[in-house]
């Protein structure tokens, strides 16, 4: 019985790669390359999450809401969407969707109201506050977005994001 190390190798660049040595140890008949794909872009989606929560929190609000912030300011003037543009916009559910307005308007940040062009249909609206609240936590946004690129050239930044395109594009056409 060969006698075998249970540490991990300390020479590896990150932990991602010691586990692929690891498992190269263990289960050298496979190829273990992905992993350096996919467990790299889950650390990088965990660490970014929670830098952008970071700034989103200096605005009192969730991931969620900003998001539906955002989507209503894009809409442009008067800054409104059907539920169910708002819904497709944000990629949530109706039910998700509801509970995220339901506590932004009692925030005073959106409003539910009937259009004047339209009396069957009800919109989500941003509110003056909501859309001076949106407007300064956007600038934020993109700020910290730019702050967490700087480690990559404008050339790698445009070669990350077309390969990223192409992978979605890929693996969901309808993306």
């Amino acid at each position: 019985m060969s006698a075998r190390s249970t540490t991990p190798p300390t020479d590896a660049p990150d932990r991602v790669a010691r586990i692929q040595a690891e498992w190269r140890r263990e289960r050298p008949e496979l190829d273990v390359s992905p992993q350096g794909v996919f467990g790299r872009l889950a650390r990088l989606a965990a660490a970014i999450e929670e830098e952008l929560d970071r700034v989103f929190q200096q605005f009192d609000l969730s991931a969620g809401e900003f998001d539906v912030l955002a989507t209503l300011r894009r809409a442009g003037a008067p800054y409104e969407r059907t539920p169910s543009a708002l819904a497709d916009s944000t990629m949530i559910t109706a039910g998700g969707l509801t509970k995220r307005v339901d506590r932004l308007e009692a925030a005073g940040l959106v409003q539910r109201r009937i259009p004047p062009h339209d009396a069957r249909v009800r919109v989500v609206a941003l509110t003056d506050r909501g859309l001076a609240l949106i407007d300064r936590a956007f600038t934020a946004h993109l700020a910290n977005e730019h702050q967490l690129l700087e480690s990559l050239s404008e050339a790698d930044r445009r070669d990350l994001e077309r390969l990223l395109c192409q992978w979605l594009t890929g693996l969901r056409p309808d993306s």
